[in-house]
């Protein structure tokens, strides 16, 4: 549902207050055995009415957190959502756009199947977002989707180029982004494998000066753009110039343990199948409130929370 008052998309971080987010409720397709699974490159076969089960748990927690919620399906036109309905994919949301302090980019996707939803949801947000989403900054971008981006802080944003994104993509938005305020753009180039698909299955933010990230990532030279040049950096040292320390982990679940969500600075939202003894053994991660939820069914696609979720409201820290 639209709230009554307009809101003013704004995010710069992955860890302040959520206030706003889009979500997408799922297909009414069920996929029914391990080959159709295999077939639309999803892990496992899905029950849609399990499905909804866990959707309606992301979507009543993050309501009772006092997060507006806005499920972009509900206000589809009938010729749209008969099609919409049908697309299975349609509730990974992350990759269809980005805030990005005050404007909103659209995301071109990297599998044809996709292209619909993002059809869809870019004509509902020029429609909400006129002055700040930028319809035709995807005109000439070949692949990105935004799991594969990380909006560090107001100065620096992180994006993997890997298996569903293209580098051409981020040469086409780099002075938008320059011009949106951020100084550094770090390009990663990630394994193209299914458990390396996004950038958000393999590292994410976790507090407001650390990030939680698989441990081989630190073998992968950033491309690090900027208004006047470009240079290579390791991870850990265009991370540690921006305030983050680091937090290697070796053996985790791709999906669960790295795909989670920040609430507020306080408050994680994580997978009832996360590890979650990993995350709180940090310091600066025991006092943290985690609030688990089952989405099990949901993973099965191969996404978890945080690609089911689109943030357009974060209180800037």
């Amino acid at each position: 549902m639209l709230p009554t008052k307009p809101i003013q998309p704004s995010c710069t971080s992955e860890h302040g207050e959520l206030e706003a987010v889009l979500l997408c409720s799922p297909s009414v397709l069920d996929v029914p055995d391990l080959q159709t699974a295999e077939d639309v490159q999803w892990n496992a076969p899905v029950d849609q009415a399990k499905a909804h089960e866990s959707f309606a748990s992301v979507r009543d927690t993050l309501r009772a957190e006092g997060v507006h919620i806005i499920d972009y399906s509900t206000e589809l036109t009938e010729e749209e959502s008969q099609l919409s309905r049908q697309l299975i994919n349609r509730f990974f949301v992350r990759d269809l756009a980005c805030v990005f302090g005050e404007i909103i980019l659209p995301g071109e996707p990297g599998i044809s199947m996709r292209r619909p939803e993002y059809i869809h949801a870019h004509r509902l947000l020029e429609t909400w977002f006129p002055k700040q989403f930028h319809i035709t900054a995807n005109n000439n971008m070949p692949a990105l989707e935004f799991g594969d981006c990380l909006v560090l802080n107001q100065d620096a944003v992180w994006i993997n180029v890997g298996l569903r994104s293209n580098v051409t993509s981020v040469d086409v938005i780099k002075d938008t982004l320059f011009q949106a305020g951020f100084s550094e753009i770090g390009i990663i180039d990630l394994p193209r494998r299914p458990d390396t698909l996004h950038l958000d299955m393999n590292c994410n933010v976790a507090h407001e000066d650390l990030i939680l990230s698989k441990s081989y990532v630190r073998y992968f030279p950033l491309h690090v753009l900027t208004r006047s040049g470009a240079r290579y950096e390791m991870p850990e040292q265009f991370l540690k110039r921006h305030g983050f320390e680091v937090y290697w982990i070796k053996d985790c679940k791709t999906v669960p343990d790295i795909n989670f969500l920040n609430v507020n600075p306080e408050t994680l939202l994580i997978s009832k199948d996360a590890h979650k003894q990993m995350l709180t053994r940090h310091d600066k991660l025991h006092k943290k409130n985690i609030i688990e939820v089952d989405v099990t069914e949901l993973e099965k696609g191969g996404g978890g929370i945080r690609c089911m979720t689109l943030p357009l409201v974060r209180k800037a820290t």
